[in-house]
């Protein structure tokens, strides 16, 4: 699964898209290796400076196989294996056409990494916020528990939140309604569906204002 993420994410680097990348930590005990996902354009200028060498273990070792330059940044302090999270030297490192992985959630007990993804996102000034999931978008009920279960094309923040719908969880939703991140819902496990997704295909769901 490791191979295949790695080998989407090489689709769309070399369209010359930023992305950074969160993975939530509930889902690599399950097993289902889901990803949070956001590509974009930094729209300023930063100033800070290149960290140093590519990392080549931990969640970065399998990208760095498949010729992705690659940078971990973590939440918690931990030298030995990762940088620390620094905005700056983040968006250095995307302006440089480097995937940066985002480790540790937000660093903070009771949030989780939904939540950390949408404040990485518009720290980054990231245009977008990709949830890939392992069903093809947002669905009205468990689409594996009930097979009548109705798909949504599109949906606001507010409705989401209305309805309490389990696509992600309500403070993420809430903090992206209150900064105007739009959200894209999409199975990863269908190959193409990043680079579908990032070429503006008709892909998933869109959850919006």
């Amino acid at each position: 699964m490791l191979a295949f993420v790695a080998e989407e994410v090489r689709s769309i680097v070399g369209l010359g898209v930023q992305l950074a990348v969160v993975v939530g930590g509930g889902n690599i005990f399950s097993g289902c290796c889901r990803l949070l996902l956001w590509h974009g354009a930094y729209l300023g200028r930063s100033h800070g400076h290149a960290g140093h060498g590519a990392q080549q273990f931990g969640p970065a070792g399998c990208p760095g196989k498949k010729g992705i330059q690659t940078r971990v940044q973590t939440a918690i302090t931990m030298h030995q294996v990762a940088e620390p999270y620094i905005l700056r030297r983040a968006l250095r490192h995307l302006e440089k056409g480097r995937v940066v992985i985002f480790a540790a959630g937000s660093g903070n007990p009771y949030f989780t990494t939904d939540t950390a993804a949408v404040l990485r996102a518009k720290e980054i000034h990231a245009e977008i916020l990709l949830k890939a999931t392992k069903v093809n978008g947002l669905y009205d009920s468990d689409p594996e528990r009930n097979a009548d279960a109705r798909f949504i094309k599109t949906i606001s923040y507010m409705e989401v939140l209305e309805r309490q719908l389990k696509v992600m969880d309500m403070t993420a939703i809430s903090l992206a309604m209150d900064n105007q991140l739009p959200l894209m819902v999409f199975n990863l496990k269908e190959k193409g569906n990043i680079f579908r997704v990032v070429c503006g295909e008709d892909v998933g769901t869109t959850i919006s204002g």
